[in-house]
């Protein structure tokens, strides 16, 4: 298959309208070639000359008879004879155009169409996923439907065309969610993490009922949030296990998940469910029961590390909240008081901070460093300040806009402290 198969189907409908618009065109003068060969009805003429008699006559009989006088006899004549002029005249007829210019405006009409076309923006773009529809839609089609595995290797020689194809084939097959389920296996190859949740989100919301989308949609979420367990995905985790309580990577998400997020009983309990449901079944599972052995001794490892961590308050001040925004980013650190990275930091959507409050723990957990660590900092005397602030871009530096408040000075053995967010930085 060539590209004239797309390219000439569209050049040749586009030929088609423009040739009706320039046949649309002339239509008139045609008409008015055929009413000029008519010959001119003059009965309506007659009839008008025949009421301009009677009148005038009328007029008389009224002049003589005494109803009416000579200057009212003369006006109404004169309008008498004015109404039959404007109905004596002819008016011209357009001359019609000949042969010629007939045909001159049925090649313009198209040419300037094209021309048009072309000069309005620059169709690159279309003209080459028309190529790579005409080129690999079918090998598209084939892997979004699981006919195949692997693409031939003609067909990966571009493959930008390859890409283009599938997102158009799962565009026209937006309903598929299996289609949009293997199109983010694409963009997880390429590391297009955004896109590829994207179209997880998509074939979730089309099937939120299959394991496999949901599972996976939780898991890539899970990952590209850094490991934490957000709204979304831990709603859809607890649609999984509403349906299968025993399933296993939902389960083993959860675990990890609340183990991020400081939940460290609720992790061990998922961990422990896990261990459990391993366990009963037969055969030899030693080493998954090792590894969640393992597991659970980490997340005992971290609790230990958050007891030892400061407890963070964060109040924003009510004159301030309008100014929030649902994209704004807060950051939480404790650092020297004279300045230097952070021993401990977390950056956190917005959507944490509930009635203008927050709750945030920062340990060794949080350390940006792994010889910057909080622990450290207290054992060699190290004057600690905790810092908040609520930043419009994202941007770990401050910027004017953001909202902050005044680094507030902890002892070496303080393990809770509350910051207000008060000001605007200017």
């Amino acid at each position: 298959m060539t590209i004239f198969s797309t390219v000439g189907l569209f050049i040749s409908l586009s030929l088609l309208i423009a040739l009706i618009f320039a046949l649309i065109t002339i239509v008139p003068w045609l008409r008015a070639s055929r009413s000029q060969a008519k010959p001119v009805d003059n009965q309506l003429l007659d009839i008008n000359v025949a009421v301009f008699r009677e009148r005038l006559e009328e007029l008389k009989t009224d002049k003589d008879n005494g109803t009416i006088d000579d200057n009212h006899y003369q006006n109404q004549k004169l309008e008498l004879e004015r109404q039959l002029l404007d109905a004596q005249r002819e008016v011209t007829p357009m001359i019609a155009p000949g042969v010629k210019s007939r045909l001159i405006i049925l090649m313009w009409v198209p040419v300037l169409s094209a021309m048009a076309y072309l000069m309005i923006g620059d169709r690159t773009s279309v003209f080459e996923l028309w190529t790579a529809e005409d080129k690999v839609a079918q090998v598209a089609d084939d892997l979004l439907t699981g006919k195949i595995d692997q693409p031939p290797a003609w067909a990966i020689e571009d493959g930008q065309q390859l890409i283009s194809a599938m997102q158009t084939n799962v565009y026209r097959h937006a309903d598929d969610p299996n289609r949009w389920m293997r199109l983010s296996e694409l963009f997880l190859s390429l590391e297009a993490t955004d896109s590829a949740l994207e179209a997880l989100s998509r074939a979730y919301r089309l099937s939120p009922d299959n394991e496999e989308i949901a599972t996976t949609y939780a898991q890539i979420s899970f990952f590209a949030n850094q490991g934490q367990l957000d709204a979304n995905s831990r709603r859809v985790l607890q649609g999984v296990l509403a349906e299968n309580p025993q399933h296993e990577g939902a389960q083993m998400l959860m675990a990890m998940g609340e183990a991020r997020s400081s939940n460290f009983e609720q992790a061990q309990g998922w961990i422990q469910r896990l261990r459990d449901s391993i366990a009963a079944k037969p055969g030899d599972h030693t080493q998954a029961l090792a590894s969640l052995d393992e597991l659970s001794a980490n997340v005992t490892a971290q609790q230990q590390q958050a007891s030892e961590g400061v407890d963070v308050t964060v109040s924003v001040d009510p004159s301030l909240l309008p100014l929030v925004q649902a994209e704004d980013v807060l950051f939480v650190a404790i650092r020297d008081v004279n300045g230097g990275p952070p021993y401990a930091a977390k950056r956190l959507p917005i959507s944490v901070v509930q009635q203008g409050q927050a709750s945030i723990s920062l340990s060794d957990l949080d350390a940006m460093m792994p010889e910057r660590t909080l622990k450290s900092a207290r054992s060699d005397k190290v004057q600690l300040a905790v810092i908040a602030r609520i930043s419009h871009s994202g941007n770990a530096n401050a910027e004017s806009g953001d909202l902050s408040g005044n680094p507030v000075v902890i002892s070496a053995d303080q393990n809770q402290v509350n910051v207000a967010i008060n000001q605007q930085i200017p």
